[in-house]
């Protein structure tokens, strides 16, 4: 599985996705600062599993339909920050899609992710991490997960890999850096969470539009882990 992750900074990135998805043989597109309330159902080949409603600039899921079928979804208001609070940005951070491979016959779980913004404190964003991950259990139990995005965690990740991996999935970055806006922020923001599958590269693509610059993971199941904890 194919999978890019690419926060598209209020929309500006969007027209570049057709030609990413082309270009990389993406099997699924993860999408986050998405301008949901005009989206097309398909894009380079992958079809529309569902986008979030409660905010305009959202998230949004494809698949590539000769490959699989989208057989659950489910989005999450995670807890806010001060920032969510009195900006009101966003709503849904969480939108995770359970999607039947029609060669394999089995099923997976892909998600896109927004965390809180670098206003928030790590210690918000990790449970926000934790209990999107909680969420996308309850859409199979033991199911094969991989959740990509906008993780707003440039520092300290060595803390949170800790915890995510006390939780039972793994923490696996990109071979570049991801974001380059600011001077004194730059660094990785954009990576993946798993359980159940081999991580098998992150590629950080380059740059376009986006302050963000798209990711690229190449993962295949792996069903050797033990299941993540309660």
């Amino acid at each position: 599985m194919k999978v890019i992750s690419y926060n598209l900074r209020k929309h500006r990135a969007a027209g570049e996705l057709a030609h990413l998805v082309e270009l990389h043989g993406a099997d699924v597109l993860c999408l986050q600062e998405y301008d949901t309330s005009d989206i097309p159902e398909h894009i380079g080949g992958l079809r529309l599993a569902e986008a979030t409603q409660r905010n305009r600039l959202g998230l949004a899921v494809y698949y590539r339909e000769n490959l699989y079928r989208a057989v659950e979804v489910r989005s999450l208001a995670l807890k806010k920050s001060l920032h969510d609070r009195v900006l009101k940005p966003a709503e849904e951070r969480l939108l995770g899609v359970r999607l039947h491979d029609i060669d394999e016959n089995r099923d997976v779980i892909v998600a896109s992710f927004h965390a809180a913004p670098l206003t928030a404190l790590n210690s918000l964003r990790r449970h926000q991490i934790r209990a999107a991950l909680d969420e996308l259990a309850t859409l199979g139990d033991g199911l094969p997960a991989l959740m990509v995005g906008d993780y707003n965690y440039p520092v300290f990740k060595e803390k949170l890999s800790e915890k995510v991996r006390a939780h039972g999935y793994e923490l696996s970055l990109s071979d570049a850096r991801t974001y380059t806006r600011y001077r004194f922020f730059r660094g990785h923001y954009d990576f993946a969470t798993s359980y159940g599958f081999r991580i098998d590269g992150i590629t950080t693509l380059p740059q376009g539009l986006s302050d963000h610059l798209p990711i690229l993971v190449s993962a295949s199941v792996s069903m050797d882990a033990a299941a993540p904890a309660a």
